[in-house]
């Protein structure tokens, strides 16, 4: 599992790179293309340390202390313990939508994020299933290649605005019309192509680690059913109040839901499984016997 996300991870700066290049090249020729690729080394390396940090800021997180949270802090403690974890950072969103996700390029660097709005939803044994989750996929170490993809979104977002304004100012290229014409053909390009790039990107981590990190949580709490019904009501939720606007595109994967999901088209670029799909999988899950003494010492 760690081999495999250190690949992706690989992968996906490698990709971003290219990217960088070739839209540098598309804005401003040689010279656009150097200073893209210096900027796409710089990007890496930020990714690389820097990533979790940015996806918590993308979305408006703050760490809460234990005093400020003691309940949060007691149920991510024991399950973190269950799970052989060391205890992540806890962090709380603003945000009325019930909603969570977990990032860190690490066990040892992880953090559990969650709206306040959860809390309201959710009872205590649903939101220690939504945790359990969250800390699979910290075990599983999804959540390095997931804060990649996060910020890889983010600065594919900034790149769109800057060739939206280098249009707007007749392109990048040189003084003559050739290329100013290619600058801004460039910029267009951009304009359409980043969108797309950003959302293809989502896509390509695979759905399957929702899956895994839904098994994993049901094991760590002992007991797949709470987080079957923790599912089930986050995804009513957002059904009976719609997408949540004010949510960065490029950390919607990041969550145990997505909060931009909705409509028959996004169904078709789904970033997570659909969730009648999980909660069935779940649901298919027999609790063993050890299963149901660890639940028990909750």
């Amino acid at each position: 599992m760690q081999t495999g996300n250190l690949v992706k991870t690989t992968v996906l700066m490698a990709v971003l790179t290219g990217i960088f290049v070739l839209i540098g090249s598309a804005l401003g020729g040689t010279g656009g293309m150097l200073i893209a690729f210096g900027f796409a080394v710089l990007m890496n390396m930020g990714m690389w340390w820097f990533s979790d940090s940015i996806a918590l800021r993308f979305s408006g997180a703050r760490e809460v202390s234990r005093e400020e949270a003691p309940d949060l802090h007691g149920l991510v403690e024991t399950l973190a313990a269950r799970a052989t974890l060391p205890k992540p950072r806890v962090y709380l969103i603003e945000s009325p939508a019930p909603n969570a996700f977990a990032t860190g390029r690490s066990p040892e660097k992880g953090a559990v994020a969650v709206t306040t709005g959860i809390m309201d939803v959710l009872n205590r044994e649903e939101l220690a299933g939504v945790i359990a989750h969250e800390l699979a996929h910290i075990k599983n170490r999804d959540t390095l290649v997931a804060s990649v993809a996060a910020t890889m979104a983010g600065a594919i977002g900034m790149i769109a605005d800057m060739a939206l304004w280098a249009t707007m100012f007749g392109g990048l290229g040189g003084d003559d019309e050739d290329d100013g014409a290619a600058g801004l053909v460039g910029g267009l390009f951009t304009i359409i192509l980043a969108p797309i790039i950003a959302l293809l990107i989502q896509l390509a981590i695979s759905r399957s680690r929702e899956f895994g990190a839904d098994e994993g949580g049901a094991r760590i709490l002992g007991d797949p059913e709470p987080l079957a019904r923790a599912l089930e009501k986050l995804e009513g939720w957002m059904h009976g109040r719609g997408a949540v606007a004010h949510v960065n595109p490029g950390t919607a994967h990041l969550y145990i839901v997505n909060p931009l999901a909705g409509g028959a088209l996004i169904g078709l670029f789904r970033t997570h499984p659909a969730t009648v799909d999980r909660v069935a999988r779940l649901r298919a899950l027999t609790p063993a016997v050890s299963w149901r003494r660890e639940r028990a010492a909750l």
